[in-house]
């Protein structure tokens, strides 16, 4: 039978990275495209121990957990947000969720109606622009320059839309890798505060910083705009967050943090979706991060390392002969360069020509509500072996170069 599918499905339809997904499994494509961290970096050991002591010690665990989430986990968050990250939350204001996509999500049904105006950074996460899209947004872009969004462009957008919301990730904004100035963080949450407007703040990489800086010397120097609004007793900013960059995406743990009453209605959310996120994997997490084995700001040092490490090799590579004419700005943190085509490249057209090739990217304008940005890549930089980058990057390289041979 022929099926009558809602209207709202046409915001699901495939795109270059599902292609792109299912080639990933092949043992020689190399995929820059993804939000994917280095699995030979998983602690897998410290993994094993905390599973067979969860499974061997509570049988509960194997048992439907709360639809907030298992409350050890959430008061271990609370700790971190305060120790970490200078913010006082009470385990109440915290929601686990199958990832930060999930708590996105969660939010856009309870908060957006199909209509409404929401405003996101310009360029931005393909995967939030695809919930917005599926909700029946309409999507607002907002520009921007090395220290975040543009509060003049902000306060005009405002004005010409009167919006339900702002979704920003001022710690490494995917796909650019911006870093927000502390100025602009305050001016930012004081224009959205004036007009009573929801911040949706993203820190999915806000653990991943280079410099050899500490993580509560990162946060005191670059805090939260849910920190600067006093840990949601203010009521303007929903927090969302995941383990997977830092830990394993596998066991699907992200958080929302905010105000009480925001989380309250979406926990009630999380019930129609799927009830509860994993039960057994939030508890396998908690063991884990209560292990005497296992240090996870230790552990986040050294994917910092070896992150830095690579995107300095990345950075050297744009530096050859096909990407001479690219441009990009250095990163500080997070999992991404974001570069600018040499001669005005098509990324669609160019992209075809690396999948052939072997080597993906993202193209850019799956990053923009308008579909622009086509002159635009983001590159991931923390999947990739150094073996993988050097090759990747020369695929990539060749199919520029045979471009630029025709042009």
């Amino acid at each position: 039978m022929q099926y009558s599918f809602a209207e709202r499905t046409k915001a699901m339809l495939s795109s270059p990275l599902h292609f792109m997904r299912s080639l990933s499994t092949r043992g020689s494509f190399i995929s820059f495209a993804e939000e994917l961290p280095a699995e030979e970096l998983f602690p897998l050991s410290p993994l094993a121990a905390a599973a067979a002591a969860v499974i061997s010690r509570s049988p509960a665990a194997l048992q439907y957990g709360e639809p907030q989430g298992y409350l050890p986990l959430r008061e271990w968050l609370c700790r971190d947000f305060r120790q970490m990250k200078q913010t006082d939350v009470n385990a109440k204001q915290v929601l686990l969720t199958t990832g930060s996509q999930q708590a996105m999500d969660l939010l856009a049904r309870v908060y957006v109606e199909s209509g409404d105006s929401v405003l996101v950074e310009q360029p931005t996460s393909p995967g939030f622009l695809q919930i917005l899209n599926m909700q029946g947004a309409i999507i607002i872009p907002v520009e921007g320059d090395g220290e975040g969004i543009n509060p003049e462009q902000l306060l005009a957008q405002m004005e010409n839309s009167r919006p339900k919301l702002l979704l920003v990730s001022p710690n490494f904004t995917n796909p650019t890798g911006t870093l927000w100035s502390l100025e602009r963080r305050k001016e930012v949450l004081e224009i959205c505060r004036s007009r009573k407007v929801l911040i949706v703040e993203d820190n999915s990489y806000g653990d991943l910083h280079f410099g050899g800086i500490g993580a509560k010397e990162f946060y005191h120097k670059y805090p939260s705009l849910f920190s600067l609004d006093e840990a949601g007793k203010g009521g303007q900013v929903l927090y969302i967050g995941s383990f997977s960059k830092t830990v394993v995406p596998a066991l699907r743990t992200g958080w929302a943090a905010g105000n009480k009453a925001m989380i309250e209605t979406m926990v009630l959310a999380k019930q129609l979706a799927d009830w509860q996120s994993s039960h057994f994997n939030q508890c396998l997490l908690h063991g884990l991060l209560e292990s005497s084995t296992f240090d996870i700001y230790e552990h986040i040092r050294m994917l910092n390392r070896e992150y830095e490490t690579r995107l300095k090799l990345m950075t050297e590579l744009l530096k050859r002969p096909a990407w001479k004419n690219a441009h990009y700005e250095m990163p500080e943190g997070g999992m991404f360069v974001w570069v600018k085509l040499p001669d005005a490249l098509d990324s669609l057209a160019l992209l075809k020509c690396s999948l052939d090739k072997g080597a993906a990217f993202l193209p850019g304008p799956l990053c923009y509500p308008n579909g622009e940005g086509s002159g635009y890549i983001r590159l991931n930089f923390t999947h990739p072996g150094r073996d993988e980058l050097l090759l990747g990057m020369n695929l990539i390289g060749e199919a520029i170069s045979e471009f630029t041979a025709r042009s």
